[in-house]
């Protein structure tokens, strides 16, 4: 302690007294002068390629094979031409509800390439690129949406709300930010296995303004949970802008005042975003901490079909973006300029990715609805006596009026 005082022996009005550590803050220093402390530091962001794909070191030498780069690429368009055929679909009103990640597609992949394919994920609503990069396939995104006989969740979730036990891909929930504590719970339980498994959390900028933001963080921090919190910072919450919602330097800002590591990354840059996933990852192994990564990027669609997003922001904004920093476009730039892909593999795989999801539109439209007994399974570990009950008047219900409803489309249990 008397060292302390020697290395600020320099204010003259010093004391000259032990420094006795207060519980609370136990690396604070002290000082004999009265000041209000303001951060004027702003995090820098970590990027790789411009918006034309050109390296902005010449001799980077890229973390990810050519061979996974370009398979990278492709699930990009898949989920890009998805989103068009999909949310079209829902104006024509064949599904109730739909949300495109367009604009954020580079985060989405470009993080889940860098993760072990047994890390546990937690994603919000606009992740789906995680899916199909871990191989949940299209028929599948579609029995989802269409909640027919196929559909793991049995036609009870919403729309987008996808998930995988096979895939190690948590069922999405809609109430925002609850999966971010629960990844900060999986990963206290992955830290007592002793395994080297990590859970991997997405959320919004939004989300980060919910209550759930800052237990999750203080506890993954305090219990050295080993997760990697990935917050999409698309510069808007539904129709709340960020400079609506906070005052401080985005989302990454806030780490320190948790005592854990943070690193913000280019979101539209699928290099800077691999590369940061990677050493985030690694660290996490290695110290078993939790690291909060903050991706840069812009939300170039609705919030959802339920949303005009043209009333809080104006068409040429958006446009801008689609034409001049989108991370599609920036990696087929790249892909290019390193004669990798070209313009008669583009036009194939546009022409094969939109025959394949109208395929499995088209097939899951078809399909039955899943049988109306699945209201009641694998809800409780048994039927409770009102859970019966219900069960018995909705069969009798259905038994006098069999005219009223289409129970053939319903598949029998």
């Amino acid at each position: 302690m008397f060292r302390l005082c020697r290395r600020l022996k320099h204010h003259h009005s010093i004391t000259q007294t032990p420094l006795i550590p207060y519980p609370g803050a136990i690396h604070s220093i002290a000082t004999s002068e009265l000041h209000f402390i303001e951060s004027t530091h702003t995090i820098p962001m970590y990027r790789v390629i411009d918006e034309h794909g050109v390296l902005l070191q010449a001799h980077y030498k890229p973390t990810i094979s050519d061979d996974v780069l370009i398979e990278m690429y492709k699930t990009m368009v898949v989920l890009n031409t998805m989103d068009h055929i999909f949310y079209d679909a829902q104006r024509q009103g064949r599904m109730s509800f739909y949300m495109t990640n367009f604009g954020e597609e580079a985060i989405q992949i470009g993080s889940c390439a860098a993760l072990n394919n047994d890390d546990e994920m937690f994603l919000q609503y606009r992740e789906a690129g995680v899916l199909l990069w871990r191989g949940f396939n299209l028929e599948q995104v579609a029995n989802q949406l269409f909640a027919n006989e196929f559909d793991h969740g049995k036609g009870r979730q919403m729309p987008v709300h996808y998930g995988s036990r096979e895939l190690h891909v948590q069922t999405i929930s809609s109430p925002l930010g609850t999966q971010i504590p629960q990844a900060a719970g999986a990963a206290y339980a992955f830290k007592r296995e002793g395994k080297g498994r990590i859970a991997a959390c997405y959320f919004g900028d939004g989300a980060a303004s919910e209550g759930d933001f800052h237990p999750a963080m203080n506890f993954a921090s305090l219990f050295d949970c080993p997760v990697l919190f990935v917050c999409r910072n698309n510069g808007i919450a539904i129709s709340t802008s960020t400079q609506s919602q906070y005052r401080g330097d985005g989302i990454a800002s806030r780490a320190a005042g948790y005592g854990m590591k943070a690193i913000r990354v280019d979101g539209n840059d699928i290099f800077a975003v691999h590369e940061a996933t990677q050493m985030a990852r690694k660290y996490i192994v290695e110290n078993s901490r939790p690291i909060l990564l903050e991706a840069m990027s812009y939300r170039g669609g609705h919030h959802s079909t339920s949303d005009d997003s043209t009333r809080y922001r104006s068409v040429p904004e958006i446009m801008r973006w689609k034409e001049k920093n989108n991370p599609i476009v920036r990696l087929k730039y790249y892909l290019e300029s390193r004669n990798l892909w070209d313009s008669h593999q583009e036009a194939e795989l546009r022409i094969e990715c939109k025959k394949q999801v109208r395929i499995a539109l088209e097939k899951a439209e078809r399909a039955r609805k899943p049988p109306l007994s699945d209201i009641w399974t694998d809800v409780y570990d048994e039927v409770f006596p009102h859970s019966q009950e219900e069960k018995q008047k909705l069969e009798e219900h259905l038994q006098k009026y069999p005219d009223k409803y289409k129970l053939e489309i319903y598949k029998e249990a």
